[in-house]
């Protein structure tokens, strides 16, 4: 059953109804909509375009009277066979492009689950933004990001982190490791160059500040997250932690240790980096405030990402500075232009400020939760065994096999399953190592008892 999603112009002077009753019309002249597909029932389709059963009843009767369309008494709603098959072949190639070859031709390398994220809403704010604000999108973003964006953030932060700062104090980047470019600038220019890194750790962000000529110290992290008696000491430092949800271990750093550190910093004058890392992806008790927001002597910059909770194509990110950090930032900005999208900008601030985004992050608290109960079932096991397993998108898997762990990855890339070798976070080889971390999220829930047989049964397999 193909979907229905059609642009419904809010201001247009043409009726719901009729607009609904252009857009399928179309697909079917098409052949998008092939001869005697089935269409969505009028409840289903009201429900997911927002509109009422009435506009939905009115396009398919208006559809069934000039043939388009046919019921089945107790069956539901039919495309008819409007042109030969000889005119819809020629149409369909007429029409086809590019991007529609390529979904017909190539099948998707890994498992996606549609239930994840809620595009129409997403398309409603898309089309409010071109409809409303189109004059916006003829000028460049500004390089600190659009101020609609960072005022919906700083309101979310301190609603739901726990993070207290001003629009002001937001830059908005393309992806972490832009603005982790961004933050060494700063850094440098406050005449800080040694930064302590966890270990094991997000290694983009350790590649990041070393290439920028920075000296590197990785402190070991346990089971309250990284080491703080390892710090260095005496020495005007940073340190980038995820003390929410430590990448990839899972750790989470008590409260003590959260103060601990801050009085770390304050002693050495130096500065936390605090990566917010899927945070909000807690799935028993409730999320842990952010670092952030026990800090009174401004030693925080709080850094967040929204490739996690929306969908992992769109590059947003941002940081929160110190108003200090702000000021320095302010002093560079005009080196930069920004390179993250201001359509998309836009969009996600209308998002946000509709209240999709928490709802959207509700959504997947719970469908996260369920899926990873169900991977935890099929894998702990006397062969396999789970760990950080109450948060996140992902889990530690530790394999009895004669495998190394890059051959397991490989065997689960064959089945449409992401999965890397835990050394990629420590930047040292492993080849004895049959640790992994497997990525469930984008699995259907319905499917992964399944594909995990069927991982399993893999790679119990011989090379």
């Amino acid at each position: 059953m193909k979907a229905i999603i059609p642009n419904i112009d809010e201001h247009s002077k043409r009726a719901y109804y009729l607009q609904l009753y252009d857009y399928i019309k179309e697909a079917i002249l098409s052949g998008e909509i092939h001869s005697s597909e089935k269409l969505p029932s009028l409840r289903s389709l009201s429900k997911t375009l927002g509109l009422s059963m009435t506009t939905v009843e009115l396009a398919y009767s208006q559809l069934m009277v000039e043939g388009y369309i046919y019921s089945k008494p107790q069956s539901g709603y039919y495309a008819g066979n409007v042109l030969p098959t000889e005119a819809v072949s020629v149409f369909k190639k007429r029409s086809i492009s590019p991007l529609d070859r390529t979904m017909e031709t190539q099948e998707p390398e890994f498992y996606y689950d549609l239930e994840c994220f809620d595009f129409n809403k997403w398309k409603k704010c898309a089309n409010k933004v071109i409809t409303e604000y189109s004059p916006l999108l003829f000028f460049e973003s500004d390089p600190q990001g659009e101020m609609a964006l960072r005022y919906e953030i700083s309101k979310y932060l301190y609603q739901f982190r726990g993070v207290i700062c001003d629009p002001a104090q937001i830059v908005i980047g393309a992806g972490t490791q832009q603005i982790t470019n961004h933050l060494a600038n700063i850094l440098k220019k406050m005449a800080i160059d040694h930064v302590a890194v966890e270990d094991p750790g997000y290694m983009p962000v350790n590649n990041i500040f070393r290439d920028r000529g920075f000296s590197i110290t990785p402190v070991k992290v346990g089971k309250e997250g990284i080491t703080i008696d390892r710090l260095p000491s005496n020495i005007r430092s940073a340190v980038y932690v995820s003390p929410s949800n430590q990448v990839p271990t899972g750790a989470v750093m008590p409260i003590g240790k959260r103060y601990e550190l801050l009085e770390w910093a304050i002693k050495n004058d130096s500065i936390i980096m605090e990566d917010d890392y899927d945070s909000e992806l807690r799935y028993f008790g409730k999320p842990i405030p952010a670092l952030q927001g026990l800090d009174t002597k401004e030693r925080v910059v709080y850094l967040g990402s929204f490739s996690t909770t929306l969908f992992s194509s769109i590059k947003i990110s941002y940081m929160v500075l110190p108003p200090a950090m702000a000021e320095i930032f302010q002093t560079i900005r005009g080196d930069y232009t920004q390179t993250c999208s201001k359509m998309e900008q836009l969009t996600l601030a209308l998002f946000m400020e509709r209240g999709f985004y928490q709802t959207n992050i509700k959504k997947l608290r719970n469908l996260y939760a369920q899926k990873l109960q169900a991977v935890v079932r099929c894998l702990n096991t006397n062969f396999t065994k789970p760990t950080n397993t109450s948060s996140g998108i992902n889990i530690i898997v530790r394999v009895k096999s004669s495998k190394s762990a890059q051959e397991l990855c490989t065997d689960a890339k064959a089945l449409g399953i992401a999965a890397i070798p835990t050394s990629a976070y420590t930047g040292e080889s492993e080849e004895n190592s049959t640790s992994l971390i497997l990525y469930y999220n984008q699995i259907p829930l319905a499917d992964i008892p399944a594909a995990m047989e069927k991982l399993m049964k893999k790679w119990k397999s011989a090379n």
